[in-house]
């Protein structure tokens, strides 16, 4: 009688133990998805001119994302935030269309801060990671320059511009437009990049004139807010 009370009080024991590993567990997983941190293992990259494709296993299931072009290699374990989610997307450059994939701004080897919450309860906008180059770009006639758009947002939103400046970042077949980056030396340290939206698909490098209609505060979701964008461009002749 003694010993299966003994045996008793030790079952217990043991199922107390394994119920406190998977309660930390489930803690430990709680605090990964509430970080808003995807963690996946490289199974195959795939390049382009503008993008690497990744194609990760995520706990067993078989996700694709899309960064900027840079280097992975099969087998690295790496850390993302929620990015913007196309289906059907097809890859012209590719001649490929992926059931679904992630348009990711954010990857690490490490986990990332993950954005604070606003008052509202949302996620403060990401931005884009952008250095500003040393260039000078002559203001086309009748044109307006990036620093005086920043400046006079308001007065110009809605309105058509022309602008001129060089290419620094290039986005291609992102709902259905490319995102183009330009700068023409005006602007301080924060304001002095202007995106565009084009069906014109230019080198990095490029000098380019566009005319277009400017938006403010535009938010398609997923981190994808603009300031100030210059929207349903058409390229001119420089």
């Amino acid at each position: 009688m003694m010993f299966r009370k003994i045996n008793f009080i030790a079952l217990l024991m043991m199922a107390m133990v394994v119920f406190s590993c998977q309660n930390s567990q489930q803690s430990g997983m709680t605090e990964s998805m509430d970080n808003g941190n995807h963690k996946g293992k490289v199974k195959e990259v795939i390049h382009t001119t503008s993008y690497t494709y990744l194609n990760l296993d995520e706990n067993g299931s078989d996700v694709w994302i899309a960064v900027d072009k840079q280097e992975f290699r099969e087998g690295d374990i790496v850390y993302y935030l929620e990015g913007l989610e196309m289906n059907d997307f097809k890859s012209e450059e590719l001649g490929r269309t992926f059931e679904t994939v992630h348009f990711i701004q954010d990857i690490s080897d490490q986990p990332i801060s993950a954005p604070q919450p606003t008052v509202m309860g949302s996620t403060e906008p990401l931005k884009p990671t952008l250095s500003k180059i040393d260039v000078s770009v002559e203001i086309p006639e009748g044109g307006t320059s990036i620093a005086d758009l920043y400046a006079n947002k308001e007065k110009f939103n809605g309105k058509m511009v022309t602008v001129r400046g060089k290419v620094t970042k290039v986005n291609t077949a992102i709902m259905d437009r490319n995102w183009i980056h330009i700068q023409d030396g005006t602007g301080d340290e924060t304001k002095f990049d202007l995106t565009v939206t084009s069906d014109d698909n230019p080198e990095v490098g490029d000098i380019v004139t566009y005319w277009g209609t400017i938006g403010i505060e535009k938010d398609f979701g997923m981190g994808y807010y603009y300031e100030l964008i210059l929207e349903g461009a058409e390229r001119l002749g420089n």
